[in-house]
């Protein structure tokens, strides 16, 4: 599933509320001017609740600022090893948290 995620997030075999959620999140991220009240009406219709949007957004956040600090800083990229041991990681502890340790 992750595979067809990685290639079209439109057409993956993925749950309705994930399809909103990373619908939103596109808008979010590419054209943010655009988000209206409606967006997130929608993201609760497809069932998500107030918290699971703010984690989405949250999570969108961090990822869309480390992206320009790594482009900015020219960032190694992490191994393979690592991007696991840190999904581990965050999905142990939650986003949230792991950002106050990086700090």
């Amino acid at each position: 599933m992750v595979q067809a995620v990685l290639a079209d997030w439109r057409t993956a075999p993925i749950d309705e509320r994930l399809h909103a959620a990373l619908g939103f999140l596109e808008k979010l991220t590419l054209r943010p001017a655009e988000v209206q009240r409606e967006d997130v009406a929608y993201l609760r219709a497809a069932g998500l609740t107030d918290n699971a949007i703010e984690d989405a957004i949250y999570v969108c956040f961090i990822f869309c600022t480390m992206d320009r600090l790594a482009d900015a800083f020219d960032f190694d990229l992490p191994s393979s090893y690592n991007n696991r041991w840190n999904a581990v990681v965050a999905n142990v502890i939650g986003y949230r948290l792991l950002s106050l340790i990086g700090r």
